[in-house]
């Protein structure tokens, strides 16, 4: 028999000092990144990195594997041959990082933390609130709550928990509809008394708006629905980014604008204005398929779908129900503050 060293297998010094050798995970990470946003630039911002830092560390990637794998073009990168080599291996390193991911959360049960993505407006002012009772009822439990209005990849495990307003596309995604979320025009009871609440189209024309600019919201297409080819500026007071700032401006008499029909549950500053123009967009919640497996991922799984039951907060039906009707239709449940009281019958 040969000895160890002679053999086409390695030994275990061998495949130990193989695999100190090898460039670590977060090169290959950035690699793959570069290559599906299809420029420096636009991977550098998806990870929120500068160009020339994404440059510099991608550079020294290639020089740990000794090989050029993208060339750069002014229209974006192309892949060398050696980089077409490397980039499936590149993959199956992600979708083993992923299972070593998914491993070690099922381990933690429920304590650890969980990942929840959801937009910005209904992470700040509804779930927000009500995560406090969660965070009692599991006190080890750690909520990483991310608002924000871009969408994040739930199946490349950017968050474990995502709750958004456009239906999701990925194929493989666990997808729950939570309810409907309805907006209508309101305004403050100080900007109504200064200037009246329009009650057509028409009556609209002569007063001022605040709008919304961000992914998932279409401000700019209901804008237009309304005014026509109308420029915003003499219409639009305040445009943001973010629900915050958004109903801050509203609230404060900067002009109206369309929230969601729980905002008079946010500040009883906020008035309905009765105009037909209502938008209405439906809540989703998406996980990982392998998410319900995981303990303390499917114990927040189904706490937000208690937090959206339309039997329970009426707003979030499909049908719409107007605020001025929401005491009526609550069905024995009636406004206190940010919670709901039940009263007798």
């Amino acid at each position: 028999m040969h000895p160890v060293a002679e053999r086409a297998v390695p030994s275990p010094e061998q495949a130990a000092q193989a695999l100190r050798a090898l460039p670590d995970w977060e090169g290959a990470r950035l690699f793959l990144e570069i290559v599906r946003r299809g420029s420096f630039r636009a991977a550098a911002d998806y990870l929120h990195l500068s160009v020339n830092a994404l440059r510099r560390r991608f550079t020294m990637f290639e020089e740990q594997l000794g090989m050029i794998l993208l060339t750069r073009h002014t229209d974006g990168i192309r892949l060398t041959s050696e980089g077409e080599l490397v980039l499936p291996a590149a993959e199956r390193m992600e979708a083993a990082s992923f299972d070593f991911a998914r491993a070690w959360g099922q381990a933690s049960q429920l304590s650890g933390e969980v990942r929840l993505a959801i937009t910005e407006g209904l992470g700040t002012f509804w779930i927000a609130p009500r995560l406090v009772e969660f965070q009692r009822a599991h006190p080890s439990l750690l909520i990483d709550m991310r608002c924000a209005m871009a969408p994040v990849d739930v199946l490349r495990l950017e968050a474990d928990i995502a709750i958004q307003i456009l239906r999701p596309e990925a194929k493989d995604l666990r997808m729950v509809k939570l309810g409907r979320m309805h907006a209508m025009p309101f305004a403050s009871k100080e900007y109504v008394a200064t200037y009246g609440s329009p009650r057509t189209q028409e009556e609209l024309q002569n007063h001022r708006i605040v709008l919304q600019r961000a992914d998932q919201v279409t401000s700019d297409e209901n804008f237009k629905l309304l005014f026509g080819n109308r420029t915003q500026q003499g219409i639009v007071t305040v445009r943001s980014n973010v629900s915050s700032a958004h109903l801050s401006a509203i609230a404060h008499g900067a002009g109206i604008g369309w929230l969601p029909t729980y905002a008079p549950e946010i500040t009883s500053n906020l008035v309905p204005v009765d105009l037909p123009f209502v938008v209405s967009s439906d809540i989703w919640l998406t996980y990982h398929p392998d998410g319900n497996k995981i303990q303390r991922v499917r114990r927040l799984i189904d706490w937000t779908i208690d937090a959206f039951s339309p039997k329970t907060f009426p707003w979030f039906r499909d049908d719409f129900v107007h605020p001025r009707d929401l005491p009526i239709a609550a069905l024995g449940y009636w406004p206190s503050g940010s919670r709901f009281t039940k009263t007798s019958a």
